[in-house]
């Protein structure tokens, strides 16, 4: 192809170079690798790197945007496309494959010609391999999770057993747990433990239908990788566990005891994982078992409903509530447990009130918020750090970097101990005591003293990570010997400046590069001697900033200081092996620092957004999900508000049992509805999280799940229609939802005909009420269904009254103008007009078709009070007859209509002959056509 490639940095592409036989070489080994089409394979040519085949399509069209960086690699019909990739390029790509998507597995090869080797690979759930790649310059901000699935049928009855690993911080869990037949259990595991990858049976036994399960994995965007039956297998798993657990193999045998299915998955997952190949693992795992009912589950709708995580396609970070609650200091361990908190809001009363309590005393003291502040600021990523000595490689940073973190803490602790106010047992009990037991002399102590002793910390201040020479006699040789070169080069230096009449630093300046070390002046001082530096000197490099030059003593000590530094560095190496080795020990220390730091961090976040916003958040006050209501006064959506030039308008939002515990919410479209029963979502999950709520006053009962359906999100993108898509996730309302759950449904059954969908609106609402129980916020467009808040009270309810209330969303229309105004105000009582064709106008439609929709709904509508059900003999012929039934018809018509088929299903028709079947039919329909003559809406089936 001919034409300029130009990343999107604007420099050209790398070119790759081979000749002939080297390309059929390469073609040869790449044709013959396995076919994976989750793989994407990079090919390592030192400066840069290649794909190659549909890798280099998929490059070519996702990263550079354009097919005219795709070149030709072989002449002839065995010819494959190519596409290079910069260092720079390859990390971005590294980053978007393994931390965004969750399509794509990477894989990087090494080698040349035709002789290459899997040098490194990753997928979403294990990204070890590259991390040094993905968070060289960007802090790690989630904690991947793998989990593994195994179905089983026993008795009817649908089991799972569930293993999951956190290769981060080296951590295993298991579950079993009773299934439906849409996996709601399994989605919301999922979401609470943020997995990046699932493991399932690939040949798995015909009863179980495995779609639904493998479209909830796919709704979490979870990549689904296929392993055999026989992976999942539990032979060998105590010993082996006992090889990687921390401690002794007893707690680990009593736990495994307890779990049937799950221990075939464990089985596959610590092979998938091969964590029995890395030593570096062994006697550093921790294993738990995973309770469902712990925290308040969330499934993937919720997750997008309430914009918990961040999007690619957010405008700013206040779009999600991660992005707004972000306000951590640390790098990277505090917004790793917000984004878990997120997903995992607790239950208990008295953890939430911990919380709470612990947000309001930093709330309450800017002193104490400040100092902690700025104290957390100076602490690195622990986590990450401790992650990097287990990998032994032998380097003194992350050594030297846990050394200062740890002794930040001791000031975090001081800054703590300065705090008295009313909270101050709950603060020394929970951070300054576990501070102190793990500050001791015996825990962080012994870690201090060796750093201290072993390394040159005076060093460190210049960049430089070395050993101390103190620490061993052959380094204090060397060091000597080092000292007293360093010393001639200094005098050197000297004398140089006096031979050419230049002051030492300001215009004689030495130092240290490429060269070795050489001395360096500017380009107007070399004008001045330029005769003597020809005739006595030797010059290396003239350039803009100056020239550089040595001399033959420079050059000589220079050569002296290389090789000892050298002797130096290799002496130091075996030693650096063992301090790292030690440091290892003390990674039950580290962690638990870094688990204190993340809690501290994200709690004084959460009073900083609390106090730093423009209505400041309030504290709730909570109750168990037996007892209590959910009033939220003056409530408002935190990343709604946080927008910039967006005045918020407050709304109170009263759930209360038997009152208003379940709102049906009328209004229209634009009006606020999607909004308002959002924000409530978002005000309940905040508290739970322990966070205070943008609210003037809230109440709340604990809720044990939020469930939405909100929006079709991106499901015809997996093939679903938008109505399938409302219809999969009602259905997973209506399995998984208890009276202690909080629902949010916004504008039910638009997917189908108004019929259809007003039928099915009707029949689910009634479900909620008389079944579920839960407190529910229903946005609707249709209007009728308002009549099913006059069922409160009515005589065939056989279910105590859990209190049905409409409410709806103000607008004004100026009668002169008949323009609309959207009051985003949420009111009692129904909504007692369309404002279909008035949105319309709002979004400039042209006149032409708003006039014309007008025309159409006055032949459609009639808001007159009642029809005229008798004198029928006086409509025209082919007119269309219209009937308006008042909500008490329907309501009332319904519920007798229901009576109906109830009596009828209930008749043992198959035990009655004929005559019998016939008279009980018929005394049925004559009680019937009795009570409907009351009633027009019933008249009309008869």
């Amino acid at each position: 192809m001919e034409g300029e490639d130009y990343l999107p940095e604007g420099g050209k592409l790398p070119e790759l170079k081979l000749d002939a036989r080297q390309a059929q070489g390469f073609i040869s080994f790449f044709k013959k690798l396995p076919k994976d089409p989750r793989a994407i394979r990079f090919f390592d040519r030192r400066d840069y790197y290649t794909a190659h085949g549909e890798n280099a399509t998929f490059i070519a069209k996702t990263y550079y945007h354009t097919m005219t960086a795709l070149r030709q690699l072989g002449s002839n019909s065995d010819g494959i496309s190519s596409v290079s990739v910069s260092r720079a390029m390859f990390e971005t790509i590294a980053r978007n494959l393994l931390l965004e998507r969750t399509d794509c597995t990477l894989e990087l090869y090494e080698g040349s010609g035709s002789s290459w080797r899997l040098a490194k690979s990753g997928t979403p759930g294990n990204i070890g391999s590259f991390e040094d790649i993905l968070f060289t310059n960007n802090d790690m901000q989630d904690s991947p999770v793998t989990v593994a699935l195994f179905p089983v049928l026993r008795e009817s009855q649908l089991y799972i057993g569930l293993s999951f690993v956190d290769m981060t911080n080296r951590k295993l869990g298991l579950a079993e747990f009773p299934e439906d037949s849409r996996f709601t259990n399994v989605e919301s595991a999922l979401v609470a433990l943020g997995c990046k990858e699932c493991l399932l049976p690939a040949d798995f036994e015909k009863p179980i239908d495995l779609q639904p399960l493998q479209d909830a994995i796919s709704k979490c965007s979870v990549l689904l990788t296929e392993r055999k039956k026989a992976d999942f297998k539990s032979r060998d798993l105590v010993q082996d566990l006992g090889r990687i657990i921390r401690g002794s193999v007893e707690p680990v045998r009593d736990l495994l005891s307890q779990f049937d299915y799950a221990l075939g998955a464990l089985g596959a997952l610590v092979s998938y994982a091969e964590l029995l190949a890395d030593d570096t693992n062994y006697g550093n795992y921790t294993i738990e078992t995973y309770n469902l009912d712990r925290y308040m589950r969330l499934d993937s709708a919720a997750m997008r409903a309430l914009n918990i995580a961040e999007g690619k396609t957010d405008a700013n970070k206040n779009f999600s509530l991660f992005g707004l609650m972000n306000r951590t200091c640390t790098v990277g361990m505090g917004k790793r447990l917000l984004n878990r908190w997120l997903k995992q809001p607790l239950l208990d009363v008295n953890e939430i009130n911990n919380r709470l309590d612990m947000v309001q005393a930093f709330a309450e003291d800017p002193e104490l918020r400040q100092g902690l502040r700025q104290q957390l600021k100076r602490i690195s990523d622990i986590d990450r750090l401790t992650h990097a000595l287990r990998k032994r490689s032998a380097n003194l940073q992350p050594v030297v970097k846990l050394y200062q973190s740890c002794r930040g803490i001791s000031y975090i602790k001081d800054v703590l101990q300065q705090y008295n106010g009313q909270f101050s047992t709950l603060i020394r009990k929970r951070f300054v005591s576990s501070f102190e037991e793990w500050l001791t002399k015996n825990r962080y102590g012994r870690f201090s003293e060796m750093v201290e002793t072993a390394i040159d910390l005076k060093q460190v201040e210049n960049g430089e990570y070395r050993i101390s020479p103190g620490y061993s006699s052959d380094l204090a040789v060397l060091k000597d010997e080092l000292s007293e070169v360093e010393n001639h080069i200094n005098n050197s230096h000297m004398h140089t400046a006096t031979d050419l009449d230049l002051s030492v630093d300001k215009q004689l300046k030495l130092e240290k590069g490429p060269f070795g070390h050489v001395f360096r002046i500017s380009k107007k001082e070399e004008q001045k001697v330029r005769k003597k530096l020809t005739s006595s000197y030797i010059i290396i490099e003239t350039r803009k900033d100056g020239v550089k030059f040595t001399s033959t003593k420079l050059k000589k000590l220079g050569e002296q200081y290389q090789a000892l530094l050298g002797e130096y560095t290799s002496c130091q190496k075996k030693i650096v092996d063992d301090v790292v080795r030690i440091s290892c020990t003390f990674s039950e220390v580290f962690e638990n620092f870094a688990a204190i730091i993340s809690e501290l961090d994200v709690l004084q976040s959460f009073a900083d957004l609390a106090t730093s916003c423009p209505v400041p958040y309030i504290r709730p006050d909570i109750t168990t999900s037996e007892e209590g209501d959910i009033v939220l006064q003056g409530s408002r959506h935190p990343c709604l508000e946080a927008q910039d030039g967006v005045n918020f308008i407050p709304n109170d939002c009263t759930l209360m049992r038997g009152k208003s515990w379940f709102q049906i919410i009328t209004g229209p479209n634009m009006g606020g509805k999607s909004t308002f029963i959002r924000q409530v979502g978002v005000n309940v999950l905040m508290a739970q999280i322990g966070s205070f709520v943008p609210c003037d006053q809230a109440s709340i009962s604990v809720r044990d799940c939020i469930f939405a359906r909100v929006g079709a999100g991106d499901c015809q993108l997996r093939g679903v229609s938008t109505f399938m898509q409302e219809m999969l996730e009602t259905a997973s309302i209506l399995k998984g939802a208890s009276e202690k759950s909080l629902i949010i449904i916004d504008e039910l059954g638009r997917g189908t005909s108004t019929y259809d969908g007003f039928g099915l609106a009707w029949a689910i609402c009634e479900h909620l009420v008389e079944v579920t129980r839960a407190p529910t916020l229903f946005a609707t467009h249709f209007h009728e269904l308002t009549a099913l808040a006059n069922k409160n009270g009515d005589q065939h309810q056989h279910v105590p009254d859990v209190g049905i209330a409409n409410y709806h969303v103000g607008a004004h229309i100026d009668p002169s103008s008949r323009k609309l105004t959207m009051l985003y105000k949420v009111e009692p009582g129904a909504c007692d007009q369309s404002f279909g064709i008035h949105v319309a106008e709002f979004a400039n439609f042209p006149e032409a078709v708003i006039a014309l929709a007008k025309s159409k709904a006055e032949e459609l509508e009639d808001f007159s009070a009642a029809p005229n059900f008798n004198d029928e003999s006086n409509d025209e012929v082919g007119s269309k007859r219209k009937r308006v039934f008042s909500p008490d018809d329907v309501t009332r018509g319904a519920a007798r209509a229901r009576v109906l088929l109830e009596e009828f299903s209930a008749l043992p028709l198959d035990e009655m002959d004929g005559r019998k079947a016939t008279e009980v039919v018929t005394k049925l329909k004559l009680d019937f056509e009795k009570d409907a003559a009351g009633n027009p809406w019933l008249q009309q089936f008869l």
